[in-house]
């Protein structure tokens, strides 16, 4: 069985090396194929896969949703693992996921589906009846170096392994998220996100993706008051910070959640004003 890891790039220099490094194993020797869709990278992304053997295609972009499609129907592969650029595998995670791709002897272990002790099933990649289509997967978010392991950014599953034909991203602005037709189970093994190494990073981030929330936001009928504007921050910073033990996460952990909360609030005073601009109209 073969396996198609599929990724959506822009200006991911910084990253990308460390995302294909992680997954080369899984797809040497004819064992898969990398499929990149970038978006017009100014920087060394392109080059840097194309180094790693990965099929890469310029598009404009389209927006999350529809670049990750684009991807996502390119590959070729039995099975498909949907990857940003700023993930990799724990070494754990790509020895499970290795350690099935090559069609097994006929009466071995690998034809069905193991428990592991903790509870958790790995994968098969055979076509045995009743087989899981999709897997979800837990990842570690990291914020400032360190990895953030409470306040709700812990196990954070993402389902970013699937049969091909059975999974497709669902149109979103953003949180985008894959939907597969078919049973699905939990993996035992993470993610790595080394999501924002500096406060500037994520302020930038908070800024664009605050910007999209809104617009979702309001697409809804969710209104830009002063309680979600300026109440709603506050329950989310002491919901998570306390309630669920962001506290423990030292100085990083306090960081993030304050500007986490930020975030809600951008995101609601944008929408204020993209309702208020709607109106002048």
């Amino acid at each position: 069985m073969t396996l198609s890891v599929v990724i959506i790039t822009y200006n991911e220099e910084a990253n990308i090396s460390r995302t294909l490094e992680s997954v080369k194993t899984l797809v040497c020797d004819g064992k898969g194929e990398i499929i990149v869709v970038d978006s017009g990278s100014t920087d060394r992304t392109v080059e840097i896969a194309k180094s790693f053997g990965a099929k890469v295609f310029v598009e404009p972009w389209k927006g999350y949703a529809v670049q990750k499609n684009s991807a996502i129907e390119k590959a070729s592969g039995d099975w498909i693992l949907s990857l940003d650029a700023d993930e990799s595998l724990e070494p754990e995670l790509a020895a499970v996921i290795g350690g099935h791709c090559s069609p097994p002897k006929i009466g071995s272990a690998d034809w069905c589906l193991t428990m592991s002790p903790a509870g958790h099933v790995a994968p098969s990649f055979q076509l045995a009846k009743g087989a899981p289509e999709g897997f979800w997967i837990p990842r570690k978010n990291f914020f400032l170096g360190r990895w953030i392991e409470h306040g709700g950014f812990w196990p954070d599953r993402k389902l970013r392994l699937f049969r091909r034909g059975k999974g497709k991203v669902k149109d979103a602005l953003v949180h985008e998220t894959i939907e597969v037709n078919g049973n699905t189970i939990t993996l035992k093994h993470a993610l790595l996100h080394h999501s924002y190494a500096t406060l500037s990073d994520y302020i930038e981030h908070m800024n664009r993706y605050s910007s999209l929330g809104a617009e979702m936001a309001a697409a809804k009928g969710q209104q830009g008051g002063v309680i979600n504007i300026v109440f709603r921050p506050l329950f989310t910073f002491i919901y998570n910070y306390f309630f669920r033990l962001g506290f423990l996460d030292g100085r990083e952990g306090l960081l993030l959640h304050l500007y986490h909360a930020v975030y809600v609030s951008w995101k609601y005073a944008k929408v204020w004003e993209l309702s208020h601009s709607r109106k002048q109209r």
